[in-house]
């Protein structure tokens, strides 16, 4: 299907899964917001309600002990995805953000507010140091990745405003693929109500 002649819902809205967007044809999804906003588990929700693969992101991005796959690398191993009929990715960041954008049928902004988000990412980021949580390719969180400043705490609280004005841009350019803002936690439900099972 092409997902660029698709309406546009408002901040907050839903599309029932009957109207605006024919939601039982999509299969190449961006779940999009800031640290925290439960990227991943609406991912997870997604690919098991549609049955569509999830690739969580983080493990594109990161080897082992916290080192950065070089971005020329983390580009062609989501081109080699998005060249797929089917996914779902939990984000996007510099250097290939247009590679998911120029295939998705839809992107999904979580657009919570800032305090919320950044209660959920505190907690998420307590739970973790406290467990031992593995986040992915054996890395865990550790004190002092908390405490540096390129801490996804750090990372929040600089980068809020600039991915929610990212999200209203990508919403109103008419080439790019349809984007759904969510404003909250029941915004979100209220739409999964009305998503098929397969």
């Amino acid at each position: 299907m092409s997902g660029r002649q698709a309406g546009n819902p408002g901040a907050g809205e839903a599309y029932s899964g009957q109207r605006d967007f024919p939601t039982a044809e999509l299969s190449r999804i961006l779940v999009y917001g800031v640290h925290g906003c439960g990227k991943s588990t609406l991912a997870q929700r997604l690919s098991e309600r549609l049955g569509l693969p999830w690739y969580p992101v983080d493990d594109l991005l990161w080897e082992p002990n916290w080192v950065e796959v070089p971005v020329a690398r983390q580009r062609s191993r989501i081109e080699t995805i998005c060249r797929r009929d089917r996914w779902i990715l939990d984000g996007a960041y510099h250097g290939w953000r247009d590679v998911p954008l120029a295939r998705a049928d839809l992107v999904i902004g979580l657009d919570y507010p800032r305090g919320l988000s950044f209660r959920w990412l505190l907690r998420r980021t307590l739970r973790r140091l406290s467990t031992g949580e593995e986040i992915c390719n054996g890395n865990r969180e550790s004190l002092g990745s908390v405490l540096s400043t390129e801490s996804v705490l750090m990372w929040h609280l600089t980068e809020f405003a600039r991915e929610r004005r990212r999200l209203r841009d990508w919403r109103a350019d008419p080439a790019g693929p349809p984007v759904l803002l969510l404003d909250s936690p029941e915004a979100l439900e209220r739409w999964l109500a009305g998503l098929p099972h397969r």
